[in-house]
């Protein structure tokens, strides 16, 4: 009796064991899936898609906005839904797509508002688009609120809105406008040009090195608050470095949808500046920076080590991409 009291024991816990490893397989296969990246937007098939459903044909501007839907759009309806400000498993063990998201969302939030200040808009002292207004602090609203209000209720709200403006876009009674000059696009560019530098920098600390103080240069009486040394010391920590990768995998993925949607609406400014192939250029560039990465890890091998060094990598392409910004707002301010 003592004997099969004890068999009885150890066969128990079996079923119960069997169902928690069944729900981690399902968990991790789920985590898998959700961590997969969308594929690249086809910016001008977009446009005509929101063209038929509006039962319009695309206009200046067209591309550009319905491009800035779309980008919204999949990041609240791809696979997995929106996992930034998920509190449930296995969304909350989930770190890559969620800073994947944060990249996106960013460059989401610099186009919005290049639309709202610059593009809507024919002058400083014009009024701005009731639609766009609304839609773009809608999507700068905490990334990572869960309830009251949830996140995904006010980008959806700003989707709504980006539609209302699209359709206006056409529409013979209360029109909007999209103005496509080489001033408005130069102003959106630097804001481009800036986000990348930032991201090209973080992904070099990824090596610890030691850089010059480069903020006061070409002053003749520089200050700075606080003082500091010339040295900086930079380096980003072992836990957050896949974290700046997949930022910087999701700001490039959102990028070169924009700068494709642009070349169609810009075509005329830059084919006038002789500046088609520099954008072209730039885009192949971002291009390289969602090739698939084969390793199950983000390495971070030293500059010159044994090992890959995946943020350099990255780095190296987003720092050519900036520079040929640079040299493209260049032409643009050319007369």
């Amino acid at each position: 009796m003592t004997h099969n009291n004890r068999a009885l024991r150890l066969i128990r816990p079996m079923p119960v064991l069997c169902a928690l490893g069944i729900c981690a397989l399902f968990f991790l296969g789920l985590g898998w899936l959700w961590s997969r990246e969308p594929d690249a937007i086809d910016v001008v098939a977009n446009a005509t898609e929101h063209a038929a459903r509006l039962n319009t044909k695309p206009v200046v501007g067209f591309t550009s906005t319905a491009t800035a839907i779309r980008i919204a759009d999949t990041l609240l309806h791809k696979p997995g839904g929106y996992l930034r400000n998920d509190m449930t498993p296995p969304g909350i063990f989930l770190d890559n797509m969620p800073n994947w998201e944060f990249g996106v969302l960013v460059q989401l939030r610099d186009f919005a508002r290049a639309i709202r200040k610059d593009f809507s808009r024919s002058q400083s002292q014009s009024q701005e688009d009731p639609d766009l207004a609304q839609a773009e602090p809608q999507l700068n609203f905490d990334s990572r609120s869960w309830v009251l209000p949830a996140t995904e209720s006010e980008y959806s709200r700003a989707i709504k809105r980006l539609e209302a403006y699209l359709a206006r876009l056409s529409a013979s009674d209360n029109p909007a406008q999209f103005y496509t000059r080489a001033d408005n696009l130069t102003q959106w560019l630097q804001d481009v040009g800036t986000r990348l530098g930032s991201l090209s920098q973080r992904l070099s600390a990824s090596v610890d090195k030691t850089r010059l103080q480069t903020g006061l240069m070409a002053d003749l009486e520089p200050h700075q608050s606080p003082p500091g040394t010339t040295d900086m010391q930079e380096v980003t920590p072992w836990s957050r470095i896949d974290d700046i990768f997949y930022e910087a995998r999701g700001t490039t993925w959102a990028l070169i949808a924009l700068l494709q949607a642009v070349e169609v609406d810009f075509r005329d400014v830059l084919e006038n500046k002789n500046a088609l192939i520099s954008l072209r250029q730039i885009i192949r560039e971002l291009q390289k920076t969602q090739e698939t990465v084969w390793s199950p890890f983000i390495l971070n091998g030293s500059g010159m080590g044994f090992l890959a060094n995946h943020s350099l990598v990255m780095a190296n392409y987003i720092s050519r991409a900036n520079a040929a910004i640079i040299d493209l707002r260049a032409l643009l301010t050319q007369g």
